[in-house]
């Protein structure tokens, strides 16, 4: 088992690492909690979909192979008509929209690292997955960008004081009617050149 990797890279899917699995070399290293992939100084663990398997995914990353950065990387839907399918951003701010603080009536906001010069967005995480036009309006406001792992896998990575990072490439938009099937779709269309863009305008960069 490879020790003190220099990145750690968490998705939520085979579906959406399977493109990095095979560009970069990972082999699988470990199956339990998470499937983790590893090559080099590179480890990517799948963790599943949702805020306490990502938090899971980061914890044992963290305590295990100690990264000097977590990448999450993934798909994320635009809860607007500004983020057309495929674009890539670099996530700003993380909002737990399904978590109110206990004070005031406002979410969690968590704030990653951020590299200069990419585009950037603001995202929302939550348990529920968002797809319906009213859903998505509500979201809207307070972020561009909906997924169900971001902010916990900032705020997981925080306690090990940790830095990541977090890059979503769009898979769904309020001008289509997604369902499930449609958004594999675009996720199997989008995926491969998402990992070329990672591999070769972010990686670099940490290095």
């Amino acid at each position: 088992m490879p020790k003190h990797p220099l990145i750690g890279i968490i998705m939520a899917t085979h579906l959406e690492a399977e493109p990095f699995i095979g560009v970069l070399g990972l082999k699988e290293i470990e199956r339990q909690p998470v499937a983790v992939y590893g090559h080099g100084e590179i480890v990517l663990m799948i963790c599943g979909i949702g805020k306490v398997n990502a938090a899971v995914a980061t914890t044992f990353c963290c305590s295990v192979f100690h990264p000097d950065r977590i990448l999450n990387l993934g798909a994320a839907g635009a809860t607007g008509p500004s983020h057309p399918l495929g674009e890539i951003y670099h996530i700003t701010k993380a909002v737990e929209y399904d978590r109110p603080l206990l004070h005031m009536d406002a979410p969690h906001i968590h704030t990653p690292e951020v590299l200069a010069g990419f585009s950037e967005a603001t995202l929302a995480t939550q348990d529920r997955a968002v797809i319906g036009d009213d859903h998505r309006r509500e979201v809207s406001s307070v972020a561009e960008l909906v997924d169900m792992e971001g902010s916990a896998i900032i705020q997981a990575g925080r306690k090990f004081q940790t830095g990541c990072l977090l890059f979503k490439f769009v898979s769904d938009t309020p001008d289509q009617p997604f369902g499930h099937g449609d958004i594999v779709e675009c996720i199997k269309q989008y995926r491969t050149p998402f990992c070329d863009f990672i591999i070769k305008s972010v990686i670099p960069i940490l290095k």
